[in-house]
This record gives C-alpha cells, sequence and structure tokens, in this order.
C-alpha cells in the first residue's frame, strides 16, 4: 500500500482500535458518547486536536501516533521484531515498546475475577464438607 497525501485520521483510528481488539461500544463508552458518534469519527478525514487528545488517550497512544499511524510502518515494526539482524538489539527493543496486546484488559480482568470466584466457591464446599466429617467423626467418638 502507498500512502500518498493527506491521512484520513478516521481510518486510522477504527484500524488502531480493531488492531488493539476494541468494539466501537467500547470505545464510546470509555470516552462516554454513543457508538454511532464513534462511526462518524471513524469516517471523518479530520478532525481537531481537542476530540483527538481524548481518543488517543482511550486508545493508550499519543495524538501524533493517531495521526501519523501507517500501516506498512506498524507492519514493518512487526516484522523488524521477529527478523532482527543488529547486533545491539535496538530495534527489537523499539518495536517491543510500540507493542499494545489485541484483547481488551479490562475483559480479561473479569474472565480472572469470574475464574477466581468459581475456585473460592470450591474451596469453601470443600471446606464445609470437611467440617461435617469432623462434626460426624466427633459424634461417632463421644457416642462410643
Amino acid at each position: 500500500m502507498v500512502e500518498t497525501g493527506k491521512k484520513h485520521i478516521g481510518r486510522n483510528i477504527a484500524r488502531i482500535r480493531e488492531m488493539r481488539g476494541m468494539k466501537q461500544e467500547t470505545l464510546a463508552e470509555l470516552l462516554g458518547v454513543s457508538q454511532q458518534k464513534i462511526s462518524l469519527f471513524e469516517n471523518a478525514e479530520e478532525l481537531e486536536d481537542v476530540k483527538l487528545e481524548p481518543i488517543a488517550k482511550a486508545l493508550e497512544i499519543s495524538v501524533e501516533a493517531l495521526k501519523n499511524f501507517s500501516e506498512d510502518a506498524f507492519f514493518n515494526i512487526i516484522a523488524n521484531t521477529y527478523h532482527n539482524t543488529s547486533n545491539d538489539n535496538s530495534t527489537l527493543i523499539a518495536s517491543s515498546l510500540n507493542y499494545y496486546p489485541t484483547f481488551n484488559p479490562i475483559d480479561k480482568l473479569l474472565e480472572s475475577y469470574e475464574e477466581n470466584k468459581k475456585l473460592y466457591e470450591r474451596l469453601l464446599e470443600s471446606e464445609k464438607e470437611k467440617s461435617r466429617l469432623i462434626e460426624e467423626l466427633i459424634h461417632k467418638i463421644t457416642k462410643a
């Protein structure tokens, strides 16, 4: 893809959001706007910095990174991460700093919370069973 002329800021927003595994609804919630508003932003060729700042913050990138985003550059960073031939690993380090997960951290946090809740309930049930068995043993010993 050859990039010429002006960048379409809305496409940059959409691509970065997608690469972060974020839905329009999630971004809308983070910004306190409707999903339709996010759709309008993503269709806009240009947006004022005052609108870009909260979007960039929600996407956890700088306004400059949002403005200058390039898929070619992004894929070059990924390629250099896995095909680094420099002796000092500077390319590897630089590309590592630009890595963003493709999952929503809040979703992962909620998943781990639910898993911990299930484990806690199983542990609690096991402890109740132990207490019941100990009470039965004590009851048998006191009758004997």
